[in-house]
């Protein structure tokens, strides 16, 4: 019998996630982070991340998420604790030294990693696109996109 062909994941478009009011959710959310709206209708509005985006959408109805969540990259994670603390948003455990994460209003779970310790990486053009051009990688997640043969190329 013959192997089925698959498609292989690329990346991510967007997460949505779901809340109470979407108002109540862009003031908390713009509490937190700069950002530009890509778009907005009744009922959902959309976060630019360059070339992804996130879709906050009125009408969570569930308990909050305590194993479920999404993972966020920011420029400065120390800046985000501290806007995060101001909110009086719950801060819950995080794994790892360093790490940050909390329940938004309506219970969603977000991760929030730095992008200079991780492998995710955004092309020059996205990056100057957002006006990040002098984002840097540290050595370490450096060594870790070089195992797999996908360091960016003159790039600290």
């Amino acid at each position: 019998m013959a192997e089925t062909k698959k498609a292989r994941m690329v990346g991510i478009n967007h997460v949505a996630l779901e809340v109470g009011d979407l108002d109540a959710a862009l003031e908390f959310y713009g509490r937190i982070l700069e950002f530009k709206l890509r778009g907005r209708n009744d009922r959902m509005a959309f976060l630019d991340l360059g070339d992804q985006f996130i879709n906050l959408s009125e009408g969570r109805t569930q308990g909050p998420d305590t194993a479920r969540h999404f993972g966020l990259v920011v420029d400065d994670r120390e800046v985000m604790r501290e806007a995060v603390k101001s909110t009086g948003a719950e801060i819950i455990s995080s794994p790892g030294p360093g790490g940050l994460d909390f329940l938004d209003p309506w219970g969603n779970h977000v991760q929030v990693v730095e992008y200079g310790s991780i492998q995710f990486c955004k092309t020059r053009e996205v990056l100057k696109g957002m006006g990040l051009e002098n984002l840097t990688k540290s050595a370490e997640a450096l060594d870790e996109l070089k195992e797999k043969g996908m360091a960016p190329e003159n790039r600290s």
